[in-house]
């Protein structure tokens, strides 16, 4: 079971804007995926708990976010529940999408494990729903994902398979890379992963 930390910051100027404490682990009937977050003050931030079916699909999300909390899964596409700070209302959202994305490193390897890609596979497009920090505010995004590289590095606790994929938002172009080894996020825009203390599972 990893558990570890990432740090988050923003990918174009590098401010600080949290670190995520993480732990995470197959099981029986997916993947799971819990985490909270401080702000670089130490406030609390918010948090993260995201589980997948074995297919990859988010079959239970619940995020936290500045007073604003979003419950999903996969139903007839996507489907969520956004409740405001004072509980007072509560919005439903349905779009005929695949997945969930967000900040967290989580949607990054949940996605991976949702498209299965091989390095001999060709780009494939997904329409993710983004939930945005700091309101967790949905929003649709059409991405292509490709695995480019897959690199076997010897380490003390046997083989770790690093695949790197590209990511271009479909929107505007945009290509960055996303570095994964099992379902620890070991680099990508925004993120980096500051400690591990066990390796990175692998899936079946």
């Amino acid at each position: 079971m990893p558990r570890g930390r990432y740090s988050l910051h923003d990918p174009h100027d590098h401010t600080p804007l949290a670190e995520e404490h993480f732990q995470c682990a197959p099981g029986p009937s997916g993947w799971r995926y819990v985490s909270q977050l401080t702000a670089p003050d130490g406030a609390h931030r918010g948090s993260v708990d995201l589980a997948l079916d074995d297919l990859g699909r988010p079959i239970r999300l619940e995020l936290h976010a500045g007073g604003w909390q979003v419950r999903g899964a996969a139903l007839d596409g996507v489907t969520w529940v956004r409740t405001d700070p004072a509980g007072l209302e509560a919005t439903e959202g349905n779009v005929p999408a695949h997945a969930f994305t967000g900040t967290s490193p989580a949607f990054l390897v949940a996605t991976a494990r949702l498209l299965r890609l091989t390095p001999s596979s060709s780009a494939t497009r997904v329409r993710l729903v983004a939930l945005t920090d700091p309101v967790l505010a949905p929003r649709t995004v059409d991405q292509s994902w490709a695995l480019i590289d897959r690199e076997t590095h010897a380490t003390d606790n046997g083989p770790l398979i690093v695949d790197e994929y590209q990511v271009t938002a479909l929107d505007t172009g945009e290509r960055h890379s996303v570095h994964i080894a099992g379902d620890v996020v070991l680099s990508a825009p925004g993120i980096e992963l500051e400690d591990l203390q066990s390796p990175p599972s692998t899936f079946p």
